[in-house]
């Protein structure tokens, strides 16, 4: 029978509030309502995480939803002419990427430098 032995590091994914989040919006892409909990778990979750690391995550998960909602309108309406294709296209590469590095990012427990930034 194997022991565990005291104070070792347990290897795993920590499942925090930022975390959730993340994978919510990841998650997005194949079961599109999830991206819009993610979004409301956000700010649900934003007043208990003031003061924290988490809150700059909770800040920059609702600034992807809010910026990737209005180009969502924008590139489906351009999208009757054509234009709006690619737009929607480098819209979900955008915030694929954003939540992918917020996630790295929220198992490492650092940290969103500049949350309210429209780049990564």
């Amino acid at each position: 029978m194997a022991e565990k032995i005291p104070g070792s590091a347990t290897p795993g994914f920590d499942f925090n509030k930022a975390t959730i989040v993340s994978l919510l919006y990841i998650g997005g892409f194949v079961v599109g309502v999830t991206g819009l909990l993610g979004f409301i778990l956000a700010l649900v979750w934003k007043d208990e995480v003031a003061g924290t690391w988490e809150e700059s995550h909770l800040q920059f998960h609702i600034m992807t939803f809010l910026i990737g909602l209005l180009v969502g309108i924008i590139g489906s309406i351009l999208s009757f002419i054509l234009i709006g294709i690619p737009i929607l296209i480098a819209l979900a590469v955008w915030i694929l990427v954003r939540s992918v590095l917020a996630l790295l990012k929220a198992q490492k427990h650092q940290p969103i430098a500049d949350p309210k930034t429209w780049l990564f």
